[in-house]
């Protein structure tokens, strides 16, 4: 939800090359467009010659460093090192997998472990979250994108030169046992402590499906694992009993994952055999093109995805073909841009190189991916750039320009660029944020409130249908006093106007807490999104929706 994912915005942060190359993740390997199985080694018949002489010149000078370098040297981890900075000058998505790190990596493939589950990347020698992942035990806690891992069990991690096998040495174990992690939160010096006890980390990818009033569906999808489209089909058939004729499927933050499961969700919207996605590699060897095959269980009512810059890869592809086959209509803002199709190819030692070997279309022609050109560190921190030129609150006009125009299958205008530009854009709603509330967050204040407050109340609360709390449960004064309390207690100085300022979103978020802890994420999203900007536009959209959805443009 943007309007608390905005609390603090990462700042100057710098990516070493092999981390940016080897995002191996604590609770699952997001393997979007990794397409499965590999060739046997056959030489190039490109150029034939020039690989040769390039192989016997880099066997050569590794051999003299072996033989007569004054200091001893681990070959292994040079070699390492040199296809490391090697693949640097390809693309941001093509990686080598030490042999070591290949069990690990195999393990997020098949989801069977267990942690605290998070989604993490190592920058400038300081582990950092990207996202707790849903559903799992760090979200739980009040971790948050971003935040800076300093301590594991006392012991300091930030500036050791801590690796990713490191890191996984530290964070997963036993379901039941518990961690205690320190982290830094944006730019507050200060360590927050968490105590997280480990679990099996779940595998669910649709969050929640829910009625808005009695037409509108509702279905957020967070990433696109193994079984996604079962989890997908489960909810449509299900919103589709309650009345359900048109609908909101929410893959904001959605980072990806199976392509399959991709195709076969956009196949459930389209009739006919309409092209979802192509791929287009050198010569015809990678290329392929998926169309729509199977009669769908939505394949008409007005039909409206939220993206926003987290949603990437097989998000960016449902994205695309409804786009682009005039079926829906896209609200929110740029998607992230991760277009380029890798290959596993596992190597002699028991190591792997993921190789990219296309790049994914949508049906217009537009490549997915964004520009990689100004190297690794720069593509990094694409984010980052798209905050400090104000993306987030009005579109890039750099990208609307003719060399990136395409059109739709009836003639709309579409944009390229990387991402997939939404038809309607929705800015982040900044007007009742404050500072107060940015150390709310960050402080967990909130979420320790309304967990004690359910403590208190649960028999009271439990007695209650979720249609009865939604509409007459208050957060009263008494209570944000309280809270207000609470936070003094936790070194969030009162500000009376930035308090105000953020008032009733703080109630809002308070009431969400509480309906978490009573009737889960199906209580939890209802309420938040009756704050969600991004949610309210999508609603009000569903005029033009229908009119897709019926023929129009």
């Amino acid at each position: 939800m943007s309007k608390m994912e905005h609390s603090e915005e990462r700042k100057n942060i710098r990516n070493s090359s092999i981390q940016i190359k080897l995002p191996l993740f604590i609770a699952l390997a997001l393997v979007a467009g990794v397409l499965i199985g590999a060739n046997t080694f056959s030489p190039s018949t490109n150029n034939p010659q020039d690989t040769a002489k390039s192989y016997l010149k880099f066997r050569d000078i590794l051999s003299y460093i072996d033989r007569d370098y004054v200091d001893t040297v681990d070959v292994e981890a040079l070699t390492d090192h040199a296809i490391t900075e090697m693949l640097e000058k390809l693309d941001p998505h093509t990686s080598y997998i030490p042999a070591k790190d290949m069990a690990m990596a195999r393990s997020y493939l098949e989801g069977d472990f267990e942690g605290i589950g998070v989604e993490f990347n190592i920058f400038k020698d300081t582990i950092y979250v990207i996202t707790p992942l849903s559903g799992g035990p760090s979200e739980a806690a009040g971790l948050l994108s971003g935040d800076k891992i300093i301590k594991v069990d006392g012991e300091t991690v930030a500036g050791t030169g801590i690796t990713n096998e490191g890191v996984f040495k530290r964070l997963r174990g036993k379901k039941g046992s518990k961690v205690n992690i320190s982290v830094m939160r944006g730019s507050n010096s200060k360590l927050l402590p968490f105590t997280i006890q480990r679990d099996k980390i779940p595998t669910v990818s649709v969050d929640v499906s829910y009625m808005v009033g009695d037409k509108t569906g509702y279905i957020k999808v967070s990433r696109f694992s193994a079984n996604t489209f079962e989890e997908f089909k489960q909810a449509l058939i299900g919103l589709k009993k309650k009345g359900m004729n048109q609908l909101i499927l929410d893959l904001r933050g959605n980072p990806g994952g199976y392509m399959d499961h991709a195709t076969r969700m956009a196949d459930e919207f389209l009739a006919g055999n309409k092209l979802l996605v192509y791929t287009d590699g050198k010569g015809t060897r990678y290329d392929s093109k998926s169309f729509a095959r199977t009669k769908g269980d939505f394949e008409n009512g007005a039909l409206i995805i939220l993206l926003d810059e987290g949603s990437a890869s097989a998000s960016e592809i449902v994205a695309g073909a409804i786009q682009d086959n005039d079926r829906g209509l896209i609200v929110g803002r740029r998607s992230f841009g991760k277009g380029l199709v890798q290959m596993p190819i596992p190597l002699n030692d028991g190591s792997e190189l993921r190789l990219t070997i296309s790049r994914y279309y949508t049906p217009s022609g537009r490549s997915i991916q964004k520009s990689y050109k100004n190297g690794t560190e720069e593509y990094a921190k694409d984010m980052l750039n798209r905050l400090e030129s104000g993306e987030y609150f009005h579109p890039d006009s750099s990208l609307f320009v003719d060399s990136l125009k395409y059109k739709t299958e009836k003639g709309r205008i579409v944009y390229g660029g990387g991402g997939i530009m939404p038809d309607v854009f929705v800015p982040r709603d900044t007007t009742e944020f404050s500072e107060y509330l940015s150390q709310l967050y960050n402080k967990n204040v909130m979420r320790e409130y309304a967990l004690a407050y359910y403590k208190n109340n649960q028999k009271q609360l439990e007695k209650m249908s979720f249609a009865q709390f939604k509409k007459s449960f208050d957060v009263t004064d008494k209570m944000l006093k309280d809270m207000v309390a609470l936070a003094g207690k936790s070194d969030v100085a009162y500000n009376a106007e930035q308090f105000n300022r953020s008032k009733n979103l703080i109630r809002n978020n308070l009431k969400a807490f509480i309906a978490r802890s009573v009737y889960g994420n199906a209580g939890f999203f209802p309420v938040l999104h009756e704050s969600d900007e991004e949610f309210q536009a999508a609603l009000k959209q569903f005029g033009r929706a229908q009119k897709l959805a019926k023929g129009g443009v």
